[in-house]
């Protein structure tokens, strides 16, 4: 049974039960349910009403009344949707040590010469920690206001008496309350703290920006609730080997999702990319075997990407699979229809190691780019480089037929401004790029006879 004052809530779903159990009634997740204090505050002094905005006709609100505050990185305020929003809750989470702290800093100084009023909440660093760090980075963040502070009710204090326009709290996961028992991190401080902010952004007017740890899973640490409460929740993505990083909405309710923005990690910090396709195939090397191009979209945003493969004798009973930025599921399939439909009965994966690597940390989320690892994997067996200047776009169904994927001519077209010259496609797609030679495959047998000729 939950001790005196205590329930237990489930981090998936936010249920709350009265005793502990491996799986949640709510969901029926296992091993999700957490133990959280209950406050010790309690009565109708807590259910008061704080504000009491009345309520308006959307035809009411004037147009200029709804602005952003630009971040001065472009790539930042495209995954943004413009722009910070005023009031808005943002959450960005990623690894140790990826650079939130840097971008946050960065942008904190370049909204303070904009005139934005901001104030920087450091939970793990000092306000002397935070000086060195924004010498090293030389971003000139000295007229920006700091405060190491931990607990909700003196940042909420000290950002109202500043007249603060947009409040970092880094991280959430140090911040707690007074009003609950437990240590900062938990469920319950985690989820309170979070909710407060966020009232204190829609009914004061700064836009607040969380950082948020993430688990072993990749997750940000916390409460599934956590990411219902924001507007924005960004993911940092990369490896600390690169030296550039992803930033990724996976939500936003004033752009779209799927965005993507990419960094570039230098000695004074993050500086933005405007062109990432350049990035991802900068270290391409042409006319070796396995390796293929495809364009992909992110969000509104075609990139290209290189795919390589290797195909090579098992060394052991069981043949590895092996997939780096691809789902290993999806490569099965692909190994499957290969196998089952490729040219002259199949082609003999069965018995071959495979290794699939998408280049530059990118990640192939889409069934459009199956085509360029099919290509990849032909390329690969028969030891035949493919041309340099060709790209793969479609998806690959069971039976081996080739479908044209969403949004052809904008992948084409940004394959033609990179300099490609040809394109591999599904015959049933019927569209034409300026400087792009489209040519049309019914199936994957018909594409291994034409890379192989």
């Amino acid at each position: 049974m939950a001790k005196n004052g205590s329930i237990y809530r489930c981090t998936e779903c936010g249920a709350e039960q009265l005793k502990w159990g491996g799986k949640c009634d709510g969901c029926g997740a296992w091993n999700t349910l957490v133990e959280e204090p209950v406050g010790r505050s309690g009565g109708a002094a807590d259910r008061r009403i704080v504000t009491a905005r009345p309520p308006v006709r959307l035809s009411a609100v004037q147009a200029g009344m709804v602005g952003r505050w630009h971040t001065g990185s472009a790539e930042l305020d495209f995954v943004l949707g413009g722009g910070i929003v005023p009031g808005s809750v943002t959450l960005l989470g990623g690894e140790p040590g990826i650079g939130k702290s840097t971008l946050l800093l960065q942008t904190a100084a370049r909204l303070e010469r904009a005139g934005v009023r901001v104030l920087y909440v450091s939970g793990e660093e000092s306000v002397e920690q935070l000086r060195i760090r924004s010498e090293r980075l030389g971003s000139d963040a000295g007229q920006v206001h700091a405060l190491g502070e931990t607990r909700l009710e003196s940042i909420l204090y000290h950002a109202g008496q500043l007249g603060a326009q947009v409040v970092i709290v880094d991280s959430i996961q140090t911040t707690f309350t007074e009003e609950l028992e437990g240590a900062p991190g938990n469920v319950g401080q985690v989820r309170e703290c979070a909710a407060r902010l966020m009232r204190f952004a829609k009914e004061s007017g700064p836009a607040v920006v969380l950082v948020g740890h993430v688990t072993k899973g990749g997750g940000i640490a916390g409460p599934r609730t956590l990411e219902h409460i924001v507007d924005t929740v960004l993911y940092f993505e990369g490896e600390h080997t690169l030296d550039h990083r992803i930033i990724r909405v996976v939500k936003n309710r004033f752009g779209s999702v799927d965005e993507i923005g990419v960094f570039r990690m230098t000695g004074s910090g993050l500086e933005p990319v405007p062109d990432p396709t350049a990035v991802f195939l900068a270290s391409r090397v042409t006319g070796i075997a396995g390796s293929a191009v495809t364009a992909l979209m992110e969000g509104t945003r075609p990139m290209l990407v290189e795919v390589q493969a290797l195909a090579t004798k098992a060394g052991f009973g069981t043949p590895q699979r092996v997939a780096t930025g691809l789902d290993h599921r999806r490569l099965a399939l692909l190994l499957a229809v290969l196998e089952r439909r490729g040219r002259k009965g199949g082609l003999p994966f069965s018995q071959l190691d495979v290794f699939v690597n998408v280049t530059g940390g990118a990640r192939l989320l889409e069934p459009s780019t199956d085509l360029a690892v099919v290509a990849a994997l032909i390329s690969s067996v028969h030891d035949r480089p493919v041309a340099a200047d060709m790209v793969f776009l479609g998806e690959v169904g069971l039976g081996g037929e080739i479908r044209p994927p969403s949004a052809l001519e904008r992948r084409l077209a940004e394959a033609g401004r990179q300099g490609f010259r040809r394109a591999y496609v599904s015959a049933r797609a019927k569209v034409t790029a300026q400087g792009v030679e489209v040519l049309g495959v019914n199936d994957i047998d018909e594409l291994a006879r034409r890379l192989a000729a």
